[in-house]
């Protein structure tokens, strides 16, 4: 995916650091992306989840809060009412781009800025919080044994994560009065919430609170054995997942047209794991993974390069078939083809040691079928474009982008 660094101007007036992830192809929609407490735009979770939902041509803006990874500020001066000051710039930002936010997600204390900010936001059909709490005062327990000193002197600096940050005084008052069920009540968008039963960080109740003050339409889905940060890849692409999927619904994303100079359209492969193999495919509306199985190393979530090669002989010959029968009015009330794949000897090749790929077809036809009927669609499986393609040589053409 497309990746672009940008800046824009936060709550206080300091130079907010951004990147926005942009779709391979036709720009369907925007979402705007608040990370967790202390985090930084460039977490795991959010990285995945920008790269999956760009892939089905929703853009995604992540940012650094006021203080925080590469914007300007001092992270003692902010409070959870400038996280969504910042919020909300950064919706603004991206209206004046032309491109304005349908879709809010947030993570951990993201989340509740996002159920806050949501309201204030006219454009904003769907909301996402993943691991969020419903007491935004709950983060303080991350440094209850300085709070005496914070109130005492002001400010105090506190290890977080294994970084030091300075904590204000008008952090701990503001945040400590934060109050969402309001705001959850009169989000005015569908509300999804992920949260994982074990989060040892923001207990699973929090999400039965924001669950329970929200109206419909909501939906709530488990992020199982998930870490409150989701470290886990497969926990990211899950919540990914979870996030593409159901936002499909609320946002209502109209389908890419083919490009005019491209009939069958462009079919774009992106990797989506760079620890494995696993692969996002794109093909105008269309999506689906490519993987390989986890004895090589992959993780077994979509098909093989070769089962792919597969599908399309197997779906093309059972295509041809039934064009064929249904030209001649024949009685053909079911078609299923088994491919097989396998490396084999050439037996007549000039080297000994040659190898061909040999696929295998089993064709299975239903109905009340003459003989002579099965005969000729079993000889019309040989005239699928696909089995053509394959039976003969192809040039396959390839340049640097």
């Amino acid at each position: 995916m497309p990746t672009e660094k940008l800046t824009f101007t936060g709550h206080g007036g300091d130079t907010l650091a951004a990147r926005l992830d942009l779709p391979n192809g036709p720009h369907l929609a925007t979402a705007l992306f608040a990370h967790c407490f202390t985090c930084s735009k460039d977490i795991t979770a959010a990285r995945r989840i920008a790269a999956r939902l760009s892939s089905m041509g929703i853009a995604v803006l992540r940012f650094d809060f006021t203080g925080l990874g590469h914007s300007e500020g001092e992270f003692e001066n902010t409070s959870f009412t400038s996280n969504v000051d910042d919020l909300i710039a950064a919706d603004r930002a991206l209206a004046a781009r032309g491109m304005p936010p349908s879709l809010l997600i947030g993570h951990s204390l993201g989340g509740a800025a996002a159920l806050k900010a949501a309201p204030m936001l006219t454009g904003i059909k769907a909301v996402v919080t993943i691991g969020a709490p419903f007491d935004p005062g709950h983060v303080t327990h991350h440094f209850a044994q300085a709070i005496p000193e914070i109130e005492d002197q002001g400010v105090a600096e506190v290890d977080l994560g294994g970084r030091p940050f300075r904590i204000g005084k008008a952090f701990v008052e503001d945040i400590s009065a934060a109050n969402l069920k309001a705001a959850i009540g009169n989000l005015g968008a569908a509300l999804l919430v992920l949260h994982a039963p074990r989060d040892a960080t923001v207990g699973i109740a929090n999400a039965s609170d924001i669950f329970m003050a929200a109206k419909h339409p909501k939906s709530f889905v488990t992020l199982d054995n998930a870490d409150h940060l989701m470290t886990g890849a497969k926990d990211a692409e899950y919540a990914a997942d979870m996030i593409a999927v159901w936002s499909k619904r609320y946002l209502e994303l109209a389908e890419s047209e083919p490009r005019a100079a491209t009939p069958e359209g462009i079919l774009r492969v992106s990797e989506a794991d760079v620890d494995g193999f696993l692969q996002d495919i794109q093909s105008g509306p269309h999506h689906l993974l490519a993987d390989e199985p986890a004895k090589h190393g992959g993780s077994n979530k979509g098909l093989s390069p070769y089962g792919l090669v597969s599908a399309g002989l197997g779906a093309c010959t059972s295509m041809t078939i039934r064009m064929y029968a249904r030209r001649k009015g024949w009685p053909l009330t079911g078609v299923s083809v088994d491919i097989t794949h396998a490396k084999e000897h050439a037996a007549d090749a000039a080297d000994p040691g040659a190898k061909v790929d040999h696929f295998e077809r089993l064709v299975r036809l239903e109905g009340d079928l003459s003989k002579d009927q099965r005969d000729r669609l079993l000889e019309i499986a040989d005239k699928c474009p696909v089995h053509r393609t394959l039976e003969r040589s192809s040039t396959i053409t390839t340049h640097l982008a």
